[in-house]
Formats: C-alpha cells, sequence, structure tokens
C-alpha cells in the first residue's frame, strides 16, 4: 500500500491521529481525500473526535467547505426524490431509491459527508415504459442521441440512458434491476421490490431493505469497472455493515440472502477489502462461512493485487508502476462479467474506435482566431 493510500485511510479509522500531522501531511491528505470524494466525510469524523478545531485553518476551511458542498447535494437530492415521486406517483409506480440519495433518505450514518451528483431508483421492469413517458413529460430527457448507444442501454442493459433534467440539470438513472440481464450472476429484481422498506410518511416511495442495500453496494462497486469512486463505495460498505451489523440476526440473514440472490461471491469481495482497507469487524463464523465464495487460490492472490490498487484514491501520490495496469484490468472485467464475449468484444471493438474518431476530430478541428 502506497504512503498517500495509507495516509487517508489511517485518517478514516484513526482519526485522532491527524492532529499530530505536520502541514504539509495535512495539505496531502485534504488533496487524496478530494480526489476520493471523500474530503466531506474526513471532515465530520474529525470534528465527531474533536480534532477539526486543532488544525491549521487551510486544510480546516478546505475541509469545512466540501462538507458544506456535501449538505447543499443532499437537500438538492431531496428535492429531486421528492419531484421523481410527484412525477411517478399518479401512475402509482412504485420507486425504491438506491445508492447515495437512498442513504439520505434513510438517515444512515454513511449518508454524512456523501458526495453524488445522480440519483438512481429501481422500478418495476413492466413500468418502464410508463417510468419513462412520465419523466419526460415532467422534464426529464434522454440525452444518448447514439442510435447504438440507446439500443445498447435497452437490449442489454439494467437501466434506461441516463436522463437529465431540462432545467435544473440534474442526472437520473431508471433502473430495473442491479445487473444487466446479460451478467452471468442473476439477482431477481422481483425480490429487491417486494422487500423495499417504505420511506415514513410517503407513499409508493422506498429504500432496498437493509441485507439487500448492503449486497447492491457489494455488487455495484465489484461489478463496476469505473472505479474513481472506489474507496467512497467501500466506506459506504463499511458503514452499512457497521450500522447494520449491530443487530446479530443481521449477519446470518446477510449470507443467506446473497446465496439466494446469487451475489456471494460480490458479498465475499465487499467482506474481504472493507477488512482488509478500514478493519470493518466482521464476525468470525460469517468469514468462515464465505471462506469459500471467494475464487480459487491461484487466482485469489492475483485479485489482491488488482483491488489494492483500483479502489485506492486516483491520486499520483497512491499510485504505484501496477496501478495503470490493474485499473485496466478490472475495467476489462467487468465488462466481461456483464457480457458475454459473443457481444462483449464487438461492442469493446466498436468503443475503441469511436473513441479514436473523436480523438482525431479533436486534433484535427481548426483553432479559429479570437475576435
Amino acid at each position: 500500500m502506497t504512503p498517500g493510500t495509507r495516509l487517508l485511510l489511517t485518517a478514516l479509522t484513526r482519526p485522532e491521529t491527524v492532529a499530530e500531522r505536520s502541514l504539509e501531511e495535512l495539505d496531502l491528505l485534504v488533496r487524496v481525500a478530494r480526489m476520493a470524494s471523500l474530503e466531506a466525510r474526513l471532515c465530520h469524523l474529525l470534528r465527531d473526535h474533536g480534532v477539526l478545531d486543532t488544525l491549521p485553518d487551510g486544510p480546516r476551511r478546505h475541509l469545512e467547505a466540501a462538507a458544506m458542498v456535501s449538505d447543499r447535494q443532499q437537500d438538492m437530492a431531496r428535492w429531486e426524490v421528492a419531484q421523481i415521486h410527484r412525477a411517478l406517483y399518479p401512475r402509482g409506480i412504485p420507486v425504491v431509491v438506491l445508492k447515495g440519495a437512498a442513504y439520505v433518505l434513510a438517515g444512515l450514518p454513511c449518508a454524512r459527508g456523501r458526495l453524488f451528483t445522480d440519483v438512481d431508483i429501481l422500478v418495476p421492469r413492466g413500468a418502464l415504459h410508463d417510468t419513462e413517458r412520465a419523466l419526460f413529460a415532467n422534464g426529464w430527457v434522454n440525452q444518448t442521441q447514439d442510435a447504438y448507444d440507446q439500443s445498447y442501454y435497452r437490449r442489454w442493459m439494467h437501466e434506461l440512458p441516463p436522463l437529465t433534467h431540462v432545467m435544473r440539470k440534474s442526472t437520473l438513472d431508471v433502473h430495473h434491476t442491479i445487473l444487466p440481464p446479460t451478467a452471468r450472476l442473476k439477482p431477481d429484481a422481483g425480490r429487491l421490490l417486494a422487500d423495499a422498506v417504505p420511506i415514513s410518511g410517503v407513499d409508493d416511495l422506498y429504500v432496498l431493505a437493509p441485507v439487500d442495500m448492503v449486497l447492491h453496494s457489494a455488487t455495484h462497486l465489484f461489478h463496476d469497472g469505473e472505479l474513481e469512486h472506489g474507496l467512497r463505495d467501500l466506506t459506504d460498505l463499511d458503514d452499512l455493515l457497521r450500522h447494520f451489523g449491530q443487530d446479530p440476526d443481521f449477519w446470518p440473514a446477510l449470507v443467506a440472502r446473497a446465496r439466494q440472490m446469487d451475489l456471494i461471491r460480490p458479498l465475499y469481495y465487499g467482506l474481504r477489502y472493507t477488512q482488509a482497507f478500514l478493519s470493518t469487524p466482521i464476525p468470525g463464523t460469517v468469514v468462515e462461512e464465505l471462506s469459500d465464495a471467494g475464487p480459487t487460490t491461484p487466482l485469489r492472490p492475483l485479485m489482491d493485487i488488482l483491488f489494492h490498487r483500483g479502489l485506492a484514491p486516483h491520486h499520483w501520490c497512491c499510485d504505484d508502476a501496477l496501478s495503470g495496469v490493474a485499473r485496466w484490468l478490472l475495467y476489462v472485467r467487468s465488462h466481461y462479467l456483464r457480457m458475454p464475449l459473443h457481444l462483449l468484444i464487438p461492442h469493446l471493438v466498436r468503443k475503441a474506435i469511436r473513441k479514436r474518431l473523436q480523438e482525431d476530430s479533436k486534433r484535427t478541428a481548426p483553432v479559429l482566431p479570437r475576435p
């Protein structure tokens, strides 16, 4: 583990040690935390431990500003969810809020300092058409114009193309399940919807049940090749486990649900790396029960090499000689898990060609003189 990653992880797991850091170390800590989208969370942790007010003005102001941004984003997320609910409720469409906005609505510990830029919801697959029409009528538009991308999302993916509100410019992702239908794992979206927990005082608005919230967090993290916010998402998972894990009945229910939903491998990775990075307290019986859920012995050390680099903040001081290769391999792995090879190879080739054409177009574009 590189010094930059260790610096941030130590601050997250032992906030009291931040008071002993030099100004140079604090400067680096703030920069790494910002890159990992954990600056606001770090601010709350340091305040809780009585450390924030002891810091020099510069680092402290940066952390407090990030916390203010987080608070503002959360207010906006609540407003955005209210507008989504207002658009869909008259059509009788139940809405399950996912990820960051769900943590905020449920008042969970991981909501404190959580930074996010979009809202994710889950609706029944049979209601997708009505959902899309209702959202279009209320100002959300589809900005994915490419015909191939439209077909790719609607035929192969677990969500509609991203929607953007014409006035607020907010982004909305509408899911009908949590993994693409072509993925190797086959979680049952119907069970997720059936066991969702209602938001108090609001009809047809829900968050996932505790065990499903943890499984979705782990699945999203370890099946997504874009790990720019990997450590933030791992920290979310750590918070969820610490919070829900206070109930001793939670752990056996979590393992049973993972097996029922075909998500035992993502759970294995989630517990392995939250414990490795953040010292998450996990009962020994659970670790033992999941010992056969991971990859085989030759593959396990390789996955450790990849994830220890891929989950680290994407900052130069957190990288080593293998970081770039590790991230690329995890990106390829994520696509391999989502699509069979006969679909994956043409898709990746098409993306590579389009990216190259876009880069060539930018290089050859004429530079207009200033007026």
